[in-house]
């Protein structure tokens, strides 16, 4: 394998930086944006349920807000609920902004690996290319060792930024539509808390 980075000639560098760089985020992000640290199911029955019997102190307020993103949002919500409907959805719609950003963190930087990573593997085609034909011009094509170790360069970093890019744009997809699935679940929940706080539904507590 190290002879195999070493014959790709210096690029392998950036390349192999560009992979281990988007392994950790990937697996950073899988921690991060699991369901039950972003959107736990049956928050809201706890929440009102907690609100309805008077046991929602500010110590609860602070232990649900710490516990998930979803929770981040209902308490700005139910912070500012005696203020009326529009400024409690107005104060969930800036925690949601701000609970938006964090969830796409470093999705922008992982985009950014699986354009530049093929890319990368291009200018070391090209790079190989030219030191094929610069052999060529000083010792013509009798040398096919010369013209192989060339050619192979040319060809490892192909395949190297391929194999990074190709994983990368797919988790990078990935983790863009489990952001949107998460944002619209808990988008429905802070509406549903909204009417239940202002008389407008009920809790299924079951």
């Amino acid at each position: 394998m190290f002879e195999l980075i070493q014959s790709g000639g210096w690029l392998m560098v950036p390349i192999i930086a560009c992979s281990i760089l988007s392994l950790a985020i990937c697996l950073e992000r899988f921690w991060v944006l699991q369901k039950k640290r972003v959107a736990p199911d049956n928050l809201l029955s706890e929440v009102w349920m907690r609100v309805r019997s008077g046991e929602m102190t500010p110590e609860r307020l602070q232990m649900i807000r710490n516990e998930s993103s979803l929770g981040q949002i209902m308490v700005a919500g139910l912070n500012n609920s005696n203020h009326g409907r529009e400024i409690m959805r107005e104060s969930i719609q800036e925690a949601a902004y701000h609970v938006m950003h964090q969830m796409e963190r470093f999705l922008n930087s992982l985009g950014t690996i699986a354009a530049i990573s093929p890319l990368l593997g291009l200018l070391g085609t090209v790079i190989g290319m030219i030191k094929v034909f610069a052999e060529i011009m000083l010792q013509g094509t009798g040398n096919a060792n010369v013209l192989a170790g060339g050619i192979s360069e040319a060809l490892i970093t192909t395949a190297a930024g391929l194999s990074v890019a190709i994983p990368t744009l797919v988790f990078h997809r990935y983790f863009q539509r489990r952001v949107e699935t998460l944002l619209i679940e808990m988008e429905q929940e802070c509406q549903k808390l909204v009417e239940v706080v202002h008389g407008e539904r009920e809790v299924d507590f079951e």
